[in-house]
């Protein structure tokens, strides 16, 4: 009996909005530890707070595997994802390598997604949207090849090798044209001056790639996201008619009730 008390008291403090608070509060400090790190490497008060920030994690972790149980704690994903993280962090912060530690420190603040329900909710509807994004993704990837074998074809002698030399270099070439990062001065106006129907390829190429394959993604991602609001809608109003058709009920035995004084106190 004890037991089950502390336990329940232990699962509203967890899940509580202050100890969340708390929690968020302390992934930002643990954000600008690291950060302050990169200015001051090697001070001791920096390291200091870092070990501190960790074990309270630990305690965090220790609380809610006591507040939820062990199989309630491991049976929602993001809570094995904050366990593989502060576990990481407690088996590698002895280790030699300094760059495993840093990595560690860094990938901390990636803590700060399941602690935040609308950071929560994108990724949620990031992971769901995979399967539908992959048809998009092979129709990228044969698009590209498509137009990196033209360019290596046709371009490969008017600019210098590192641009359409090889397929690869084609694809990273486009690449930088679908991210229009520079692509008009240092890509396409040279080769456009060489051949100036050369403009095709590459309007082509940026509307089918920029505009029609990006849009897709992100329609596709929009379209997950809305199912969540749908489905927390229709979870919300199947709780609404239950509590509904429980009042009706209620109601349906009070008349019930009151029908059956009133015919006892007609008799009597």
């Amino acid at each position: 009996m004890m037991n089950n008390l502390l336990r329940s008291k232990l699962k509203q403090l967890v899940d509580s909005k202050s100890f969340q608070a708390i929690i968020i509060g302390i992934i930002v400090f643990n954000g600008l530890v690291i950060i302050a790190e990169t200015y001051f490497r090697g001070n001791d008060l920096l390291q200091l707070l870092d070990r501190v920030i960790v074990w309270i994690f630990v305690i965090e972790l220790v609380l809610k595997v006591a507040g939820l149980g062990v199989k309630g704690y491991f049976s929602k994903g993001w809570n094995i994802f904050d366990f593989l993280i502060v576990a990481a962090s407690l088996l590698f912060y002895a280790t030699n390598f300094v760059s495993v530690i840093r990595l560690l420190r860094v990938l901390r603040l990636l803590r700060m997604i399941p602690a935040i329900p609308a950071l929560r909710k994108i990724v949620d509807a990031l992971m769901k949207s995979i399967p539908a994004l992959t048809g998009i993704l092979g129709l990228s990837f044969l698009i590209f090849s498509i137009y990196a074998i033209i360019g290596t074809t046709l371009y490969s002698e008017v600019l210098p090798a590192e641009f359409f030399g090889s397929f690869h270099e084609s694809l990273f070439t486009l690449l930088q044209v679908v991210t229009f990062e520079s692509w008009a001065s240092q890509v396409a106006r040279p080769i456009v001056n060489e051949m100036p129907w050369a403009w095709t390829y590459f309007v082509s190429f940026i509307i089918i790639g920029a505009l029609v394959i990006l849009n897709l993604v992100v329609a596709v991602i929009l379209s997950y996201l809305g199912q969540e609001d749908d489905s927390n809608r229709d979870k919300q109003l199947e709780r609404l008619y239950e509590e509904n058709q429980e009042m009706k009920q209620d109601i349906k035995e009070m008349k019930q009730l009151m029908l059956e004084v009133h015919k006892l106190n007609k008799d009597n």
